[in-house]
């Protein structure tokens, strides 16, 4: 089966870092340790606490957008280098603060499964202090990206070996498309060019679905246009639980943006939703492709109903099956697409 491919508009990122190591394994075989989204950086103690670190801290204390309360990009610890030993190289994600006036300019550099697998190492190089402030700041996005589309990486290469094979059977009978979610969505509903499947659970309810509408032109990949259609489809297919309720998009708190999937153009919405005539709510992320081949538009996203519990680990693990969708032109091109980030 041919992989797939995380690739959202890394142009950006590629620029950015100046170089990088293969993919090798790391160099005892170890197994790499730290939960996801958790990130050691490594640095000098007084400057962590200057306006140096201070702004590698703001970038990585951000908040994650489209949550319905604040719940911050990672979780951060740090170590001085003199203490970044054997035990510590094995954490998962790691930041090095190495600044030194041998360098001409600020730059990145990044590496891979160096001591551990799965692993990725970056490192900010900077001649001094302010440079490195003003760097960091600049590239807070670059920053955040590079360690989100990191772990999302790896929850795609979880998915590729253990995915939901009836969902995948059926959005491929009823979409021509391929997709891979979690094994753990067993309920199903199928509608007119839609399908859902979820956990069902009270809480920390994870749902996956998929919608397809004729492309009529570049309009259609407006934030107005998708809010319109997704009220559209969620209405006919997601009742609440009495008459009259039903699913509708929260248009304020909805935000869109442009991405590059594959080196087509796509468009990513995340936001709320809320139950209307109801008290029920949460985040949802879609991702809407154009299929040239059937000239129509297909819509995947994720939505989670989770009350009583943080939200950010359990969007961003459904949200890596957004980005293993295969559309037929995807299939047409004829490309091997690998998984994972491009690199240099």
């Amino acid at each position: 089966m041919k992989k797939h491919l995380f690739y959202l508009s890394l142009a950006l990122v590629t620029m950015a870092f100046s170089a990088c190591s293969g993919g090798k394994k790391g160099v005892f075989g170890a197994t790499s340790s730290g939960r996801a989204y958790e990130i050691l950086v490594v640095v000098e103690p007084a400057m962590w606490e200057r306006p140096s670190g201070r702004a590698l801290f703001d970038v990585l204390d951000s908040d994650v957008p489209g949550l319905p309360q604040s719940e911050r990009s990672f979780r951060m610890m740090y170590t001085s280098p003199s203490n970044y030993d054997s035990t510590l190289k094995l954490i998962r994600n790691i930041i090095i603060a190495d600044v030194q006036n041998i360098y001409t300019q600020p730059k990145f550099k990044y590496a891979r499964d160096v001591y551990a697998s799965p692993q990725t190492i970056l490192t900010i190089q900077a001649p001094d202090e302010a440079s490195f402030e003003k760097f960091v700041t600049e590239n807070s996005q670059v920053i955040i990206d590079f360690f989100t589309r990191a772990e999302m990486n790896r929850q795609i290469a979880l998915l590729e070996n253990k995915h939901n094979d009836y969902v995948a059977t059926t959005v491929k009978s009823m979409f021509d498309c391929d997709v891979w979610v979690s094994a753990e969505l067993s309920a199903s509903k199928q509608g007119k060019d839609f399908f859902w499947a979820g956990t069902n659970a009270a809480t920390g309810d994870q749902n996956f679905v998929i919608y397809s509408f004729p492309y009529r032109d570049k309009n259609t990949f407006t934030k107005e246009y998708f809010v319109q259609k997704r009220d559209s489809f969620m209405k006919a297919n997601i009742p609440g639980a009495r008459e009259g309720m039903y699913m509708a998009t929260d248009s304020l708190l909805t935000d869109v943006r442009p991405l590059n999937i594959q080196g087509e153009y796509a468009l990513e919405a995340r936001g709320l939703w809320r139950m209307k005539g109801d008290f029920m709510g949460g985040p949802y992320v879609s991702l809407m492709r154009l299929d040239e081949v059937n000239q129509r538009v297909v819509v995947v996203e994720v939505f989670i109903y989770s009350p009583d519990k943080l939200k950010r680990n359990l969007v961003r693990q459904m949200e890596a099956s957004l980005y293993t969708l295969r559309v037929p032109s995807d299939k047409q091109s004829g490309a091997e697409i690998p998984l994972g980030v491009t690199r240099e």
